[in-house]
């Protein structure tokens, strides 16, 4: 097949340009959007959840009925600690009416809890 002469750059370019996409995407770290968009949602959450274990932690300190709470808490199967943690109401934020689980499963982590 007799090419013209001026189609062999384009070729070039676009098995080049093709070859860089691939290494770019499979080694290279590139990511679409959507992935840049979800990744940034995750470690946003992250710290969202990193940032109010604190709340959490000064909330079981300063509750009256304290002992209590942790007992049920420590009494609980491990994987019922954490629900029991979010019935104490230290899992809600203050300003909020819903009930975060990953933060209470951090405050469960930060309390240091260990089940029975």
């Amino acid at each position: 097949m007799n090419t013209p002469e001026w189609l062999k750059p384009g070729l070039y370019g676009a098995v080049i340009g093709a070859i860089v996409v691939v290494v770019g995407f499979a080694w290279g770290g590139w990511v679409t959007g959507a992935k840049a968009r979800e990744s940034a949602m995750t470690r946003s959450h992250d710290d969202v959840v990193a940032a109010l274990v604190p709340v959490c932690l000064d909330m079981t300190g300063t509750d009256p009925q304290r002992a209590r709470k942790l007992e049920t808490i420590r009494t609980a199967t491990s994987y019922k600690q954490r629900d029991a943690l979010m019935d104490t109401g230290w899992a809600t934020m203050p300003g909020s009416v819903d009930v975060d689980r990953d933060i209470a499963q951090a405050c469960l982590k930060g309390l240091d809890v260990d089940a029975s």
